[in-house]
Order: structure tokens, then sequence, then C-alpha cells
């Protein structure tokens, strides 16, 4: 284990000897970091954090810290749990959970860049970009393989589908479905994400059946129960499944389409 001397690392961590601590960082009693992980320079992970592996903590990162919440005491903590190879840039802030018993949950092979935020009570998936300031309020869910741009603000309870693209400076007040590129001061869907789409292996035949879902969902002028249904008959398939799911289950309703 390598901890520099001015690190504090208090009685009760639970550290692996792999890990590799950088000057002025504080561990707190409770905490557990596994195998291979990276903490760098001022650096503070609260005790109720549990990470996994080969994590990289950059300079000012704080991790589990108390939520931004006016209703928090410290007994209504809960944890913050991290996956493998998470990347996390400089002033990166996730909050612990608050609300919920399994509290704040973070995938694997997600990168945070600088001053990025998921409050309280989020549950990220795998392979997720936030890129500078992006900020999720409290509850807020995102699936895996989105990219959320900079300065975008997520409305808390809102979920974000997979393979989706946020536009920077966007406010997201709704549910942003699978695969949807979505823009504006209140976030509106423009398309689809077909880079990303492309870049994650989705052949001609997958991003065809996903443009005829949203074609018959939204410009039909059907009523949504029944072009859930024709969907599901006419263009069966996985994506489809993803879809029609993702909107059976939205609490805060779709974002609008253009």
């Amino acid at each position: 284990m390598s901890i520099h001397p001015t690190a504090i690392v208090e009685d009760g961590a639970e550290i692996d000897p792999s890990v590799a601590i950088g000057p002025y960082s504080i561990i707190e009693s409770g905490a557990v970091i596994g195998p291979g992980c990276r903490i760098e320079s001022c650096v503070r992970i609260f005790a109720n954090t549990r990470m996994g592996r080969d994590n990289r903590v950059c300079h000012g990162v704080t991790l589990g810290s108390e939520p931004q919440d006016l209703t928090f005491t410290p007994e209504k903590a809960r944890p913050l749990t991290i996956g493998d190879r998470n990347h996390f840039k400089e002033g990166v802030n996730i909050s612990c959970g608050v609300k919920s018993e399994e509290g704040t949950r973070i995938g694997s092979d997600n990168f945070w860049m600088a001053f990025s935020h998921a409050g309280h009570d989020c549950v990220v998936g795998d392979h997720n970009i936030f890129a500078n300031t992006a900020t999720l309020a409290g509850h807020v869910e995102v699936e895996d393989r989105t990219f959320i741009s900079g300065q975008v603000a997520v409305h808390q309870f809102c979920r974000i589908g997979s393979l989706a693209m946020v536009a920077g400076v966007t406010g997201v007040a709704q549910d942003v479905p699978p695969y949807a590129l979505v823009d504006g001061h209140r976030a509106r869907m423009l398309g689809l994400n077909v880079v990303g789409l492309r870049r994650n292996g989705f052949t001609q035949e997958q991003r065809s059946r996903i443009k005829a879902v949203y074609r018959l969902l939204l410009r039909s002028g059907l009523k949504q129960a029944e072009a859930l249904a024709r969907a599901e008959q006419d263009y069966p398939g996985p994506e489809t499944d993803h879809i029609l799911n993702f909107i059976r289950s939205s609490r805060r309703g779709l974002v609008s389409f253009d």
C-alpha cells in the first residue's frame, strides 16, 4: 500500500494493500476501497462509501458526502456503492444515499468529467459519460452508455434511457427515452442518437427498427396504449422491448418531440 505521509486514513477504513493514496486525502472510518484503486490528492472519501476495484479518483473529489437535502441528519445516511474502473475527474461530488436503504449506486466503467455531480439516491449504470458540470439531482436513474453533456441539469426522479445523448446546457425535467438525442432549455427530443448507436455496434436493421418504433409512437396520432401495442406487434425485438418497458414504467412522462 502506498499512502502519502500527509494523507489521513482513519482506523476502521478497509483499504486493499494495492491502493495508492495521494497527499492530503482523507479516508474516513467505515469506507471500503477495493484493489487497484488510485486515490489522488485532496480527495475525501466519507464513511459510507463502498468502492470496487481499479477506480481512479482525481484531485479534489468528494465521494459519499452529505446530500444537499435540508432534511438530512447523520443518522439518515445510507451507502454510496461504486463498482469497478470508474474515473472521477477533478472536483467531482457524489452524495451518499438518504431516502432508500440501497442508497446511491454507481456502476462500472463510468467517466465523470470535472465538477460533475450526482445527488443522493441516484442509480447509475455502466459505461456512461458525464461531461463537465453535468448535474444529477436526487433519485435520478441513468441506464447504460449515455452521454450527458456539459452543464446539463437533470431534475430529481427523472430517468435517462440507455444510449441517449443529452446536449449541452439542457434542462431535463422529464424522462429521456432510450437511444434518443435531446436538446433545449427544457429538453426536447430531436431524433435518435445515431452516432452513439453506430459506435456501440447497432446494425442498420436495429437502427431502422428503433426509428420505426419512435415514428409510430410519436407521429402516428394514435393514443399511447394503442401505439405501444402496435409497436410491440409490428416491430418485435429487444430494442422495441426496451423502449416500451421504459415508457410504460415512466412516472414523469417523456420529453416532448419536435
